[in-house]
């Protein structure tokens, strides 16, 4: 069975707790929820359900993982730091007050983290979901501390995966195919894409994810012009595009296969821009590798889209990160400033569309040395069942 193992959560702390030091921070204080737990878990392994949570980890001493008030004893049967504390800022959303429940505040929380000396510069990581409550606190509770935003010191660490890591999602995406095999063997017209979606998510957990790598996608018609969207009561019909995104989490790391198909031969401008799709997801695989810019293979996947006239069909593309989430950071953009490096892992996720219909080919990629490794690529291929 794969796994992270206890060395590996130490090594990511040691290394976190290194970045903190040289961004000139006293502490970092990491934010994470149950629909985006990732910082929290890739540091905790601990993943907050109802509540939310935090890490606090000085530059130097042993990190806090901070929860809500009903989590304690799930987090000390779950959680890699032994260090918990509760806290109010991370009770769910519904605000209950916990009368008679002991519970710790940020000051003195700190306090017994960075003895006898006065916190200055407190970075904060997942900025961009750090709610209300627990910045309003930190406020209140720590005058003259200055915030800064820190999600720098985190995000190189999640880009460059461990062996470990790639195990991980290795499984996650064989189980996707497993759960896309299901549906290509069971789906019928008449179904409902809520009902093709539950097919997926019966193969997902019966094979060992422990849950959905994201909101899955089942769309028929119409509804796959939406880049995202959730699957309805929409019935499937014949010869008509129904695009598949199906994706399991193993171990808190996320994968999504995504594949156009049909039931019976599709008109032909809808199968010919099905057929461009797949590609230009080939192309942006082999314009990947080791060592080269980013915005490089951007600017020729657009190069060849627009040569190939198929440019106003495309929204944007062609890939995102993808690790504990199924979309994280570094984003594939033409602006992009980074260079590729081994063992970065990334979603190559194509998406086209026209006024009455759209496609999307997506699958998981591991940036090696002389090109990619696909973390997935059984179906791609046109299915015309």
């Amino acid at each position: 069975m794969v796994t992270i193992p206890d060395s590996e959560y130490r090594a990511r702390l040691a290394a976190f707790q290194g970045n903190i030091r040289e961004a000139g921070l006293d502490a970092a204080l990491v934010h994470g929820n149950e629909s985006d737990c990732a910082s929290v878990r890739y540091l905790s392994d601990y993943w907050p359900t109802f509540e939310s949570a935090g890490v606090l980890v000085p530059a130097q001493g042993e990190p806090v993982l901070l929860i809500g008030p009903e989590s304690e004893e799930y987090a000390k049967g779950r959680s890699r730091i032994r260090r918990i504390e509760k806290m109010v800022e991370y009770r769910e959303s519904a605000d209950p007050e916990y009368p008679g429940i002991a519970v710790a505040n940020y000051r003195d929380v700190l306090a017994r983290a960075i003895p006898g000396k006065p916190v200055q510069r407190l970075g904060i990581v997942s900025y961009s979901i750090t709610p209300l409550p627990v910045y309003m606190s930190l406020r209140e509770q720590l005058p003259g501390v200055e915030f800064v935003k820190a999600d720098d010191t985190i995000i190189g660490l999640r880009t460059i995966k461990s062996e470990a890591e790639i195990a991980c999602m290795r499984r996650a995406f064989e189980i996707s195919e497993m759960a896309i095999d299901a549906i290509l063997a069971e789906i019928r017209p008449g179904m409902t894409e809520l009902q093709v979606t539950g097919i997926a998510q019966r193969e997902i957990y019966r094979h060992g994810g422990e849950y959905e790598g994201h909101a899955l996608y089942v769309f028929c018609g119409p509804a796959t012009c939406n880049a995202i969207s959730r699957p309805t009561h929409n019935r499937i019909t014949e010869n008509e595009v129904i695009q598949l995104n199906i994706g399991a989490r193993v171990c808190g790391y996320s994968s999504s296969v995504g594949l156009p198909i049909s039931i019976g031969p599709l008109p032909e401008r809808k199968r010919r821009l099905v057929e461009f799709g797949l590609e230009a997801h080939v192309r942006t695989m082999d314009l990947i590798r080791a060592g080269k810019p980013a915005g490089e293979v951007v600017r020729e996947y657009e190069a060849f889209v627009e040569e190939r006239g198929f440019r106003r069909y495309m929204l944007y593309g062609p890939c995102h990160g993808i690790g504990m989430m199924e979309v994280e950071r570094p984003w594939m953009e033409s602006t992009s400033a980074y260079d590729l490096a081994e063992n970065m892992t990334f979603q190559v996720d194509t998406f086209f569309y026209d006024k009455d219909f759209g496609l999307r080919w997506e699958n998981g990629i591991r940036v090696a040395e002389g090109g990619v490794e696909k973390l997935s690529s059984r179906h791609m291929r046109i299915v015309e069942l």
